[in-house]
């Protein structure tokens, strides 16, 4: 057995080589030793570790595999949220999102950044000291599970960051890295052999079985299906780490991540289409698959300027490559309501196999589609799985005897109340937010976390609620009692009662919870908070005109219009009656005012402001009763300017709207 100093330099000096081997191997691709002699350096570590167990670190590479099966995931808040994208299938969509990105910037040209879209599962790990310490799922965007021991498992993923390289490519000792856990080609068919030879499941994809092997409560199990990382994004403090993206990409390797080198820097769209040209022949020869190419605005401050829609960035878009394809014919045209009400026509076709899955029908989205394609039942059409998933109608290739024009019922299939079209709007909507057919997953929304947080109220006990009829409305559920809940299926006394007392507490919510809750087109989560936050209360919002609903910030003509639709339908207005004759808030609780110094006057903020971040800015202009705006007019009083600013303000020196800086900004707050 070795002396305890004798232990501590030979285990050091063992972790180095190993790090350094495993960097080698599974990250540059140049490995310089044999897998017998490195599985000598990792036996002669965990001989000294057992000799020494208080000489184990969390972050040696012997505690990659470890620990015992877990009873779940813990769910983690993301810092910064992580998005998903919306999708491009052609190139004249992804014109479009280069004339939307130059139209919102000002810019006549952009710089973008093409890198390959990893067909995997995201993840966010979180580095503390160079070490890593937490490791979570992109989840919903906003909370993820935490992972910490499988991801510990991806060989490519470094267990500690030297601290000369963080200081070589300028990034502090805490950060995130954001990336794609992916399983290879290789893996991917090894694994699916291993299984059929036991009997067991046959994975479809290898993003699947990724997903699959990260959710493993068993970290062995995870670390058995030999995964890959792909870094691409780097966080400091919640914000991206340097000013260009293309600067992010360069430092990965630096840190020694596994990252793309196939990335590019695009200094037009037509150098982004040929990117994704190039690579359209290339990427069936690649280790590992990719379903799309990913385009981003490579400058951060205007991704900043940007920003996001209530579910993807603004800056960046997901070009998908062309998927399977093959021809049916349509049966049948029909109609479906969703959760929104939304009336979705949706084709029903004769059973066909595209890409080993039998599709017998795809939606059609809206009329605007139906009309594009020229469909009617009995045509033959060309069916593809965009994304290897969902299928589509590509075209119509050949039309049947009949050419019937397909029509929209003037009312809903489900509850026969009438069917609403704005007129700027491709959506025809059933205005009964009441409608059976939209009930189920009506209730699953309002019941939702980011809604009215009934955390017991699931889809099982959802369906034998409507099932029973002791439900119609969403009022029905304060009138629940525990002899009607303790006679449902699976419904023990404790955990009905439990129930119970969440509905009876959710009515204590605030406002901007309820508005999300009952399904108001068009507005999500934050326009919820907003609305609740100008109008403090449900009275006044549902009697509030389109006028007055635009002058709330990022409340638009749509918006305004979807909220006084919803307000207009007397079936709603009973919801909301029936809401608050069981007692659920109807009022937004509004904190005293530090002062009342800005009423009345409107503020914008661009560029990085160093003291504090944009929201907080903004918070604190509320809290003196002044209103962030989001866009720089003649009505707007100040616009506060941090480091590299936007267009916004190029647009208050043409507009000679007051500029302030942020010292200025500052002494305008503290000043009585």
């Amino acid at each position: 057995m070795a002396k305890t100093s004798d232990a501590v330099k030979e285990i050091e000096a063992l972790r180095e080589k190993i790090r350094r081997h495993e960097y080698l191997y599974y990250v540059a691709d140049d490995p310089e030793i044999s897998d017998p002699a490195f599985d000598r350096l990792m036996n002669r570590l965990k001989e000294l570790e057992a000799e020494n167990p208080r000489l184990v670190s969390p972050d040696s590479p012997t505690q990659r595999v470890g620990g015992a099966p877990r009873e779940g995931f813990l769910q983690v808040q993301h810092k910064t949220p992580m998005v998903s994208l919306d999708n491009a299938f052609s190139f004249e969509e992804l014109g479009e999102f280069d004339r939307r990105v130059r139209g919102l910037t000002g810019r006549e040209k952009i710089d973008y950044i093409a890198e390959h879209k990893f067909d995997g599962l995201s993840l966010s790990l979180l580095y503390e000291k160079g070490r890593l310490v937490r490791g979570v799922t992109r989840g919903d965007g906003t909370t993820g599970e935490d992972v910490t021991p499988n991801v510990k498992t991806i060989r490519s993923i470094p267990l500690t960051i030297d601290p000369a390289l963080l200081k070589k490519a300028g990034v502090p000792l805490t950060f995130e890295i954001r990336g794609e856990a992916i399983m290879a080609r290789k893996a991917f068919e090894d694994l699916n052999a291993q299984q059929a030879e036991q009997g067991g499941k046959i994975f479809a994809n290898p993003r699947n079985a990724a997903a699959g092997a990260i959710r493993m409560l068993d970290p062995k199990i995870t670390a058995s299906r030999r995964l890959g990382f792909f870094a691409y994004y780097i966080l400091v403090d919640g914000r991206a780490a340097k000013k260009r993206l293309s600067e992010v990409l360069e430092i990965l390797s630096v840190l020694q991540f596994k990252a793309s080198d196939d990335w590019k820097l695009c200094h037009s769209l037509d150098e982004v289409e040929r990117y994704i040209n190039a690579w359209d022949s290339k990427r069936e020869k690649l280790a590992y698959e990719i379903d799309g190419i990913v385009v981003k605005v490579d400058e951060i401050t205007l991704q900043n300027e940007l920003g996001f829609t209530s579910r993807a960035p603004r800056w960046a878009i997901a070009y998908k490559y062309p998927a399977h394809q093959e021809t049916t014919v349509v049966k049948k045209i029909e109609v479906s309501v969703g959760r929104t009400g939304v009336l979705t026509p949706f084709a029903v076709f004769e059973p066909v196999q595209i890409g080993g899955v039998t599709v017998t029908k795809s939606t059609l989205h809206n009329m605007d589609e139906v009309e594009r394609l020229g469909i009617h039942e009995g045509d033959m059409v060309l069916v593809e799985r965009a994304g290897e998933v969902i299928p589509h109608v590509l075209k119509v290739v050949k039309h049947g005897k009949e050419k019937i024009p397909f029509k929209m019922p003037d009312k809903c299939p489900e509850c026969g109340m009438r069917v609403y079209r704005a007129q700027d709007e491709v959506a025809y909507r059933c205005v009964n937010v009441s409608c059976p057919v939209r009930r189920r997953e009506s209730f699953l929304h309002f019941a939702g976390r980011h809604a009215m947080n009934i955390d017991g109220l699931g889809d099982k006990i959802v369906e034998q609620l409507i099932q029973h009829d002791l439900v119609k409305d969403f009022a029905d559920l304060y009138k629940l009692d525990l002899e009607t809940l303790f006679g449902l299926e699976r419904m023990a006394e404790k955990s009905a009662q439990n129930l119970l007392d969440e509905i009876a507490g959710s009515k204590k919510n605030s406002l901007a919870r309820l508005i999300y809750g009952i399904g108001i087109p068009f507005v999500g989560e934050r326009t919820a908070q907003l609305l609740a936050s100008h109008f403090g209360s449900m009275d006044k919002l549902a009697e509030a005109s389109a006028d007055e609903l635009v002058e709330v910030n990022e409340v638009g003509p749509k918006i305004a219009e979807g909220v006084r639709e919803f307000f207009a339908e007397s079936a709603n207005r009973k919801l909301v009656e029936h809401l608050r004759a069981v007692g659920v808030n109807m009022k937004e609780e509004r904190a005293a005012l530090k002062s009342s110094k800005f009423v009345g006057m409107t503020f914008v903020f661009t560029g990085t402001l160093a003291k504090r971040s944009r929201e907080e800015s903004e918070a604190l202009v509320a809290a003196h009763g002044g209103k962030a705006g989001s866009t720089v007019s003649k009505k707007t009083n100040y616009v506060v300017v941090g480091a590299d600013p936007g267009s916004k303000f190029d647009k208050a020196k043409a507009l000679n709207v007051p500029i302030l800086d942020e010292a200025q900004f500052e002494k305008l707050l503290s000043a009585r």
